[in-house]
């Protein structure tokens, strides 16, 4: 059996979380934020199958164009090579969305959680109320499921949970 492997990229231009998930020979980027080369670099041994965005915002795409023409790739095809689940979140942003891989139980959430906190939503595209529909739908997932968000640290669905009834 083959498992997921999960690096984080930490890149400009505000400490964006970009991560290259790979497994046997094959690797999938999500959130491309910049610095094409060292994307490429960290994927190099592997065939990049897949580019996930999980939303649109400047900070998460800036490699995005480069890698797409460098792989021959478009974003978001969901191929779901590695057997994974497209949520839409809205919230933050009106295309928000999160990977859940249920095999190994983690969640990609963009800037929709982050640990202890969860993506603004004072943005001319974003809507409070769309937030809160995401994070009463999301909780129904289990709590043991790893969060890898668009920026800072990882934390778990379980402890992000006990916040959600501030923001209801």
């Amino acid at each position: 059996m083959i498992s997921l492997k999960i690096e984080t990229l930490i890149l400009p231009p505000i400490n964006n979380n970009c991560y290259i998930l790979t497994s046997g020979d094959k690797a999938i980027i999500i959130d491309p934020a910049s610095e094409k080369d060292k994307i490429i670099e960290a994927c190099n041994g592997y065939e990049v199958v897949e580019i996930l965005v999980t939303h649109h915002h400047f900070d998460h795409i800036g490699a995005l164009l480069d890698l797409e023409n460098y792989y021959h790739l478009k974003h978001n095809n969901f191929k779901n090579t590695f057997n994974y689940e497209v949520i839409k979140t809205p919230g933050h942003s009106s295309d928000s969305l999160t990977f859940y891989f249920p095999k190994e139980k983690v969640m990609f959430s963009g800037d929709f959680i982050f640990k202890d906190s969860i993506g603004r939503t004072d943005f001319p595209e974003s809507n409070p109320l769309d937030m809160i529909n995401s994070l009463k739908m999301i909780s129904t997932y289990s709590d043991d499921i790893t969060i890898y968000p668009g920026h800072g640290p990882i934390t778990n669905l379980g402890q992000e949970k006990r916040h959600f009834n501030y923001y209801f």
